[in-house]
């Protein structure tokens, strides 16, 4: 599957490939990842397929940006002594080991932390 043409319609004139997806019965999930190059060198964007939602209203699909960091702890702890506000503390992601946190912008919004491996 991975490096296919995605075929998804907002993808339907770019270059964009569909990387390497990742599925987690567990969680009733798959993540996606839309990318114009090869991991990890380019940037991806990932897509979230819940199994059990079987309709979205337009923009209530989006739940949150994410972004790598060298040490997800250790980022948490920058952000919190900054006033800033961690909605998740860093743990192990639902349905799987990969440690990764939650925090929120200045303006309200959902950024997870995870590694850069």
């Amino acid at each position: 599957m991975g490096g296919e043409k995605c075929s998804c319609r907002s993808c339907a004139l770019g270059s964009h490939r569909r990387l390497t997806p990742s599925q987690f019965p567990e969680g009733r999930f798959t993540l996606a990842f839309v990318g114009f190059g090869d991991e990890p060198g380019a940037a991806a964007l990932e897509l979230t397929h819940n199994w059990d939602t079987h309709e979205y209203e337009l923009g209530t699909g989006f739940g949150h940006l994410a972004l790598e960091v060298g040490d997800v702890r250790a980022v948490v702890e920058e952000i919190r002594a900054r006033g800033g506000t961690i909605k998740r503390e860093p743990k192990a992601m639902n349905a799987g080991t990969t440690v990764i946190a939650f925090v929120e912008d200045p303006d309200g919004y959902t950024v997870e932390l995870l590694p850069a491996d």
